[in-house]
């Protein structure tokens, strides 16, 4: 696994930088190459991740931006590739408002 940070501490290790961002955005990028976007509850010493119930998957297909709402969901650490901190990419947080606002 790999993790994004704006400030990534001489000597830290993957679960101390994912710890610094609970209760935070993130940007998780699956084996699968599904994305995901949520807010983390919490995760374990395996980096499996916990959303909380905002979490989303959004794609960009042929027909357009679509965006799969998803329940609280647990990641299984062994199929996660990155986790990025919101703050590094910002392209998501512009595709949930784009979908957020189309959706009123």
């Amino acid at each position: 696994s790999y993790f994004c940070s704006t400030t990534h501490p001489q000597g830290a290790r993957p679960p101390q930088l994912v710890d610094k961002c609970i209760g935070s955005r993130i940007h998780i990028v699956m084996k699968s190459d599904k994305e995901i976007v949520g807010t983390l509850l919490g995760f374990d010493d395996f980096v499996s991740i916990l959303f909380k119930s905002d979490a989303c998957c959004p794609e960009i297909t042929p027909e357009g931006r679509r965006i799969t709402k998803l329940d609280q969901i647990l990641l299984n650490g062994n199929n996660i590739t990155m986790v990025r901190h919101i703050s590094c990419f910002r392209y998501f947080d512009l595709l949930l408002t784009v979908s957020s606002k189309s959706s009123l």
